[in-house]
């Protein structure tokens, strides 16, 4: 079944997926626009380890709640952030779209989750790839809710996760339309 034109290709998973890299290639194979709602809460609010510090998870989240909302409506390819499904509201809204949940092994995860300003990796009494398996284990039940299919970007060309993913995104309806 081909999928509704008006529904967004919406890429979700955990932090190191690969998510906005992937996303901006799909994005570029379909010719269509690209969003990234990490992207766009820096973009309108600053720094996410600011907000974090200056206002919490709790505002980090209303926030990115909000950009969740834009960048569904943009029906093109839309990055989520990892914790984006914590929400009810958006978890209801994907039922519309169809969903790639990126999936990557925790020994690939190290290498692209060192260095980077990642709020909830923070904590330095824990190391931060433990720290990224025990919050995936808490939110991989809402990934698996959402998605529509799951393509793990572990191994081999970015190029042929990205194949898979357009040729499945040309095909897919979105869950409950099937």
């Amino acid at each position: 079944m081909i999928a509704s034109a008006d529904s967004a290709i919406v890429l979700v998973g955990p932090m190191g997926a690969g998510k906005t890299s992937i996303g901006k290639r799909v994005a570029k194979a379909l010719e269509v626009g690209f969003v990234d709602t990490d992207a766009s809460v820096v973009r309108e609010h600053g720094a996410i380890s600011d907000i974090f510090a200056t206002h919490g998870e709790a505002r980090f989240r209303e926030l990115e709640r909000e950009a969740v909302v834009h960048a569904l409506a943009s029906r093109g390819v839309v990055s989520l952030g990892g914790g984006s499904i914590l929400d009810p509201d958006t978890r209801a809204d994907l039922r519309g779209h169809r969903v790639a949940l990126l999936t990557v092994s925790p020994a690939i995860v190290a290498g692209r989750i060192g260095g980077g300003h990642r709020p909830l990796l923070a904590d330095e009494s824990e190391d931060p790839v433990a720290r990224w398996h025990r919050i995936l284990e808490e939110r991989m039940p809402l990934y698996a809710e959402v998605a529509d299919a799951t393509f793990d970007t572990s191994h081999g060309p970015l190029s042929d996760v990205v194949d898979q993913i357009v040729a499945w995104a040309r095909t897919a309806a979105p869950k409950g339309h099937q």
